[in-house]
């Protein structure tokens, strides 16, 4: 058994794959159902971001081609399309990845905090679809609290530049008018879109509006922020009225087309329209971005920009890998402890097993007459035998096979003095 974690992200896979390896949250439910019943998987759990799609699990090696087997199937992606793109990390590398994943270690922006609360989403889904067990509880349980210590001891996240953080200050420069005279348009009331109004609040933002399908998050949302909630059926009205719009949902679908735009920016006389699209599946078209005063980003167009405040988060890369490298030790000493125990458990119910089966001959053996001599032999001769047949057999093969690790081990378990000569 072996801890995997494998996946795609933003350094590894354009934006276009990622779209097709992303989960929705309904299909993520359903996919985790899916995986618990791949070939050697034991427990499992699925992240899915606009920046990365990862599966992590605990299983039999034979797990990890199925795995791959079953995500090329599923999202319909051939093993060609992936094999270049796809990453794997196994034993102590997957928990540091993990761990360097939720401290933000791994993202586009360096220390970003979205990334913590998503992780945290991914082992709530698969607790509820009961596909965890006790080495991946184990596994977030650590990795949650080492996140926590990195951020509070390094100052990691200290300088805001998350994903929202960058998209606004993209979107935010070259308006034809000043924040407090432009128009901003959300898309989405979920924790991107928070972060993203707070920072169009403290540039200054006129007037903010939030579409959602769900009027109850709009609401929710606006009262936080101070914005107008409205219908997510509204946007293609409301287009003409924005100068920036940030669109971050879950939608499986295109939320605004090229043509809805194109109406819009007829009614804007001339004033340029800036969208920013994090989704993945993407929110908008992208023949959006090819009419005239409009500029269309995509998460992957975000890395200049956040460039800008890295290099005081890079200072804590040090103490924050570290701190993560002496929990991944941690971890895996207890997994290995817990690897042993198991075995241990396992040995002593085969051998307690034995003894059962013995002493239920020996009692027929004393109910027909036989001596208590004669039973005593009887047990303690078939004891031996039963016991040692097998290790038996397997230090034949070893020899045959030129195993000396697997004769020394025996030796060292069994407290047989080393051959002469060693």
């Amino acid at each position: 058994m072996r801890l995997v974690a494998l996946g795609v992200n933003q350094e590894t896979a354009p934006v276009a794959l990622r779209q097709r390896l992303a989960f929705t949250a309904d299909e993520l439910l359903v996919a985790l159902n899916e995986l618990r019943r791949c070939r050697g998987v034991s427990e499992a759990a699925i992240l899915s971001t606009c920046n990365r799609a990862d599966i992590y699990f605990w299983g039999k090696e034979c797990a990890e081609d199925a795995i791959v087997e079953w995500l090329s199937d599923y999202r319909d992606v051939s093993r060609r399309e992936l094999g270049g793109h796809l990453y794997c990390h196994r034993s102590a590398s997957a928990a540091r990845h993990v761990m360097r994943v939720a401290s933000g270690l791994d993202s586009t922006v360096l220390g970003e905090p979205q990334i913590f609360g998503q992780l945290k989403s991914t082992y709530r889904a698969a607790l509820e679809r009961g596909v965890t067990g006790p080495v991946l509880r184990a596994l977030f349980q650590r990795t949650f609290s080492t996140t926590k210590r990195v951020r509070t001891e390094t100052g990691i996240g200290a300088r805001p530049v998350s994903v929202a953080y960058a998209a606004v200050k993209m979107a935010m420069q070259g308006l034809d008018a000043s924040p407090s005279r432009s128009v901003a348009l959300l898309i989405g009331a979920g924790e991107t879109s928070e972060i993203a109004a707070r920072h169009l609040r403290n540039f200054g933002i006129g007037r903010l509006m939030i579409a959602n399908r769900t009027m109850s998050k709009a609401r929710r949302l606006a009262g936080k922020v101070g914005g107008l909630p409205v219908d997510l059926r509204e946007v293609p009205d409301l287009l003409a009225e924005a100068d920036v719009i940030v669109s971050s949902t879950a939608s499986p679908e295109i939320l605004i087309n090229a043509e809805d735009v194109r109406q819009a920016m007829c009614q804007r006389n001339g004033r340029l329209m800036r969208i920013i699209d994090l989704a993945v599946p993407l929110d908008v078209d992208p023949a959006v971005g090819t009419l005239h005063r409009v500029t269309l980003h995509s998460v992957d167009d975000l890395r200049g920009v956040v460039r800008e405040n890295m290099e005081s988060r890079r200072t804590c890369v040090e103490a924050a890998e570290k701190i993560i490298e002496e929990q991944v030790d941690r971890f895996m000493g207890w997994l290995g402890t817990r690897e042993v125990v198991d075995t241990i458990r396992a040995v002593r119910s085969r051998a307690e097993g034995v003894r059962d089966e013995v002493l239920t001959k020996a009692s027929r053996l004393l109910a027909n007459g036989s001596s208590g001599d004669e039973v005593s032999a009887f047990v303690a001769n078939t004891l031996t035998k039963k016991l040692l047949h097998t290790p038996t057999v397997g230090l034949r093969r070893a020899g045959a096979e030129g195993r000396s690790d697997i004769v020394d081990a025996a030796r060292l378990l069994y407290g047989v003095p080393n051959r002469q000569g060693d």
